[in-house]
């Protein structure tokens, strides 16, 4: 029977393998994680799959509309290591089985239960993301001692908004937060895309009533990038009404994302205005001294939790240090690899070990954005990134606003559409005029040329 249902979901190709959608599936789960996996990826199924393309089917249009926006390019990543002349997938929306419908109703007689103890055992505050094991420097000192001010006088600032890259330390201060205020209030903590989970089993279990009772009683309200619920109208409407309920009974919310709340991209105006009417701190990159003193502090972590000595010198500290330039996770993540290297040959390194151990790490280019390609480009012409992003066609405006699509479309995953809405919600058929425009002036004009190829080198060098 088993053979039969392998069968069903999978359809062979007449010049390569067929696929096992089984081992995609594992392969999902180990590249996106559990989260991820359980919430988006696990429901979908293999329709159909021909030589160059997939079927894929998922339960709802929301759900094709958030895996294309998120994660399709992964997703077509992983299932060309399986198949390499896979170049597209495409989407079908199909019905839940009965048995799933099945499952629903009997989940049904127990809804508040449901929600409560998902919320609870997924998101319990980590002990160890506290204040005290918070290192502080130049880059994150304004949004730590905010956060403690919160704790010492709640409501004070509210909303506290806290924003900047990935792997910076926004998920470390919320957590401190909710742990120092545990004990005395109704904490709530959860990232954005887990309150959109809950929000589309609520919808579409028909139990919206205990939804929004559950998460408008906290007395503390702490969400995790806020930057999800972009693009989703129905759960902004509910995020909007969730947070005006809250403020309305004087609770705590913190709120943490990946930029500042006038640059979210494709979320309300009000929304915008009501995250920007509290506090919003900063957490910009760490400087030297701050990394050296991370990795110091994470080697005295690993031999106090470990009790075995770790030899790594100061010299590669300050090695380690001086090369990661992206951010604290990362940073940590080369100091493991070091660490781990000095342990397997039992020896203590050098510099010159570090550089060869790391190389394929310090030589790999750097995540570009369409934010990093806007400010470097509009600094190169000496222009406020206002004005390029502005309406206005004049030529010194707009070569450098063609020159930044030109960049976002060659050095970004970003789709065309993506990047128009990014420059002042403009059409993507003003993104390819752009990016045909830049290709044809390289090609002609050495002037042209040379400005793209030094902004590019302040692109990766930044």
């Amino acid at each position: 029977m088993d053979n039969k249902i392998k069968k069903q979901n999978v359809y062979a190709s007449e010049e390569e393998k067929t696929l096992i959608w089984d081992d995609i599936q594992n392969s999902f789960k180990k590249t996106f994680g559990s989260e991820i996996y359980n919430s988006w990826l696990q429901k979908i199924t293999l329709i159909k799959e021909y030589n160059d393309y997939l079927i894929l089917g998922v339960p709802t249009r929301f759900f094709r509309d958030w895996i294309v926006s998120r994660y399709l390019d992964k997703i077509l990543e992983q299932v060309k290591s399986f198949k390499l002349s896979l170049t597209r997938i495409e989407f079908k929306i199909v019905e839940e089985n009965k048995q799933n419908q099945e499952i629903i109703k009997i989940d049904e007689l127990n809804k508040v239960t449901e929600i409560k103890d998902s919320i609870l055992n997924y998101n319990r505050l980590n002990p160890k993301l506290n204040f005290e094991n918070f290192i502080r420097g130049k880059s994150n000192d304004i949004a730590f001692s905010y956060s403690k001010k919160v704790c010492e006088h709640v409501s004070r600032y509210n909303p506290l908004y806290v924003c900047g890259g990935v792997g910076l330390g926004k998920t470390h201060l919320l957590n401190a937060i909710g742990l120092e205020l545990q004990n005395d209030n109704n904490v709530m903590f959860i990232s954005a895309e887990r309150f959109m989970y809950h929000f589309i089993k609520s919808i579409k279990k028909n139990d919206m009533v205990n939804f929004k009772d559950f998460f408008r009683k906290s007395s503390v309200f702490i969400i995790d990038d806020i930057q999800f619920i972009s693009g989703k109208e129905s759960l902004q409407e509910e995020f909007f009404h969730t947070f005006n309920s809250l403020m309305d009974k004087g609770s705590q919310i913190i709120i943490s994302s990946d930029r500042a709340p006038m640059k979210l991209d494709r979320i309300q105006d009000r929304i915008k205005s009501r995250l920007s009417g509290g506090l919003v701190v900063d957490i910009e990159s760490p400087d030297l001294e701050l990394k050296k003193n991370i990795i110091k502090r994470k080697i005295e972590d690993i031999q106090n939790q470990f009790k075995e000595n770790i030899n790594i010198s100061d010299e590669v500290i300050d090695y380690v240090a001086a090369e990661s330039k992206t951010n604290i996770r990362e940073l940590i993540g080369v100091l493991n690899r070091v660490i781990a290297f000095s342990r397997v040959h039992n020896k203590i390194l050098t510099t010159s070990d570090c550089k060869n151990i790391l190389k394929d790490v310090f030589s790999q280019i750097k995540v570009i954005t369409v934010d990093k390609i806007q400010n470097i480009v509009s600094n190169y012409f000496n222009i406020s990134l206002s004005e390029m992003l502005s309406q206005r066609r004049s030529r010194p405006l707009a070569r450098p606003r063609q020159i930044a699509m030109y960049l976002s479309k060659k050095m970004t995953t970003r789709s065309l559409p993506e990047i128009g809405r990014r420059f002042a919600n403009r059409d993507h058929t003003t993104v390819i005029h752009a990016v045909k425009t830049i290709s044809r002036l390289a090609e002609q004009d050495d002037e042209m040329k040379k400005n793209i190829n030094q902004i590019k080198s302040l692109l990766i060098d930044q």
